[in-house]
């Protein structure tokens, strides 16, 4: 790793990025466009989600909050938990316990710093880790095993068995910087009463680690507060996902990025309930209005993104969308399968209800919630068993009427690597063009951002997506 590299801790280099970035949608719209006059490094990345508005603005107050909680906990006496973005934080809320969530942390080196976050990625393996291995952990682990950023107390992980190069990462982590480790197991299906009983037990282990690590015991009125806010933030979300439905789509697609990152980072906070609530409220006023959720306001193609988005600095793979006047559906990412969410009423199985009745229920409704997360839940059995990949995608591309499903990855990502072109085979089998991209969503050595762009132009041109028919314009 370079000497400059190693001359500002990683979170708090992003967090000095952000903290500054969230500001400056306070002033004038002249001030601001002077602003970026003055900032070419990061205009591009910062006028991506600044321009939206209030929605913009406040995900960037959120995220500098989030990061702040990160730098001071231990001066509060809180305790830091290294986690990953398919675990659900409400119980770290519930414990005062700060997450730190590998992935976003990545993302947002990968989205703000011209450099990216390669040095990061290639440290892990100088210090003895597979670089197979997933590079949505590896750009900002490589930070901490430097000792570049706040020392986690302990580790929490809930992928083993559903993506073991992600589990793979906290282990060694775990390892490396000697702090204790606790991971939830899943079994390979996911309804069934032994599946809905393996899941409540091992969550209640979880909840034993965390009283033994923190010493306090679970709160109770503290718990109900979060339970509260994640039930208002469940018939926030599926409002979102049924305006999404509407052609043309009056989400931006940009949204869905706001969408998910706040939930693996604030999920059952205040905070994420006010995103979401200014998020609809500017949705609402292009349904209103008959318009697209693009700049233009004008919807050529629908697409769903199967698995991830692509990370690439600066948020191009946003632009170039926004540019072709695409709109993006959602991914994985986006479905947490909340009950009464669209696509949850043909699998009333396969959903999480909140439930605030007692203690017990509450923790049995955080044990769905997590088990539902993104990946955990679709990627755990074969992806054309009952509840999978391909079944899901099915019922997304059906709801929301897509043109196409386009899969990104990373190097790292075996588990979808390893039924991708079966999974491609039975969309295109029923009707849905699908596109595999060999990029590495979070690293742009493996394949760049212009060779991905050739690839998605010669796709979208090749099965004449969007190019053989005008944009469709308001509907009013």
């Amino acid at each position: 790793m370079k000497r400059e590299t190693r001359e500002y801790h990683y979170d708090w280099n992003i967090w000095s990025i952000i903290e500054n970035a969230s500001r400056t949608g306070d002033g004038t719209r002249k001030e601001y466009d002077t602003l970026l006059k003055l900032i070419p490094h990061f205009r591009d990345s910062l006028d991506a989600v600044i321009r939206w508005g209030e929605p913009g603005t406040l995900l960037l107050k959120l995220l500098a909050q989030c990061l702040n909680a990160v730098l001071t906990a231990h001066e509060q006496g809180k305790k830091v938990a290294l986690t990953t973005f398919c675990f659900a934080p409400p119980i770290l809320h519930a414990f005062d316990v700060v997450p730190l969530v590998l992935e976003p942390m990545t993302v947002l080196g990968t989205f703000i710093l011209q450099r990216g976050t390669g040095e990061y990625l290639d440290y892990c393996c100088e210090v003895g880790f597979t670089e197979t291995s997933c590079s949505s952990q590896r750009g900002a682990l490589g930070a901490y095993l430097a000792g570049l950023g706040v020392r986690p107390d302990f580790i929490i992980c809930d992928s083993p068995g559903i993506c073991d190069t992600n589990a793979n990462s906290y282990a060694f982590a775990s390892a490396y910087l000697d702090i204790p480790f606790y991971q939830l197991n899943y079994p390979p299906f996911l309804t069934g009463e032994r599946a809905s009983a393996y899941h409540r037990q091992d969550f209640r282990g979880l909840i034993s680690f965390l009283e033994e690590q923190t010493g306090h015991t679970l709160d109770m009125d503290r718990l109900r507060q979060i339970t509260a806010e994640i039930r208002r933030q469940s018939e926030l979300i599926t409002e979102i996902n049924e305006l999404q439905r509407i052609v043309p789509s009056p989400v931006p697609g940009i949204f869905n990025l706001f969408l998910y990152s706040g939930n693996f980072l604030m999920g059952g906070t205040p905070g994420f309930t006010d995103l979401l609530e200014s998020m609809l409220k500017y949705i609402r006023g292009r349904a209103a209005q008959g318009l697209a959720g693009t700049r233009s306001g004008k919807e050529r193609a629908r697409g769903f993104f199967s698995y991830i988005d692509h990370y690439t600095t600066d948020l191009r793979f946003w632009t170039f969308l926004e540019n072709r006047d695409i709109s993006h559906l959602g991914c994985i990412l986006s479905t947490f399968w909340q009950e009464d969410a669209p696509y949850s009423m043909e699998h009333p199985d396969a959903v999480y209800r909140v439930e605030d009745g007692d203690l017990d229920a509450m923790i049995d409704s955080l044990a769905m919630q997590v088990s539902r997360m993104p990946m955990i839940k679709s990627i755990r059995g074969p992806y054309d068993a009952p509840h999978m990949w391909l079944d899901d995608t099915l019922t997304m591309t059906r709801l929301l009427r897509a043109d196409f499903v386009a899969y990104f990855g990373t190097i790292g990502c075996r588990n979808t690597w390893g039924m991708v072109k079966p999974y491609a085979r039975d969309l295109e089998r029923a009707g849905i063009p699908a596109l595999i991209l060999y990029a590495d969503a979070f690293d742009d050595r493996v394949q760049s951002w212009d060779a991905v762009i050739d690839k998605m132009q010669e796709f979208l041109s090749l099965r004449k997506i969007g190019t053989g028919r005008p944009a469709r314009r308001p509907w009013r």
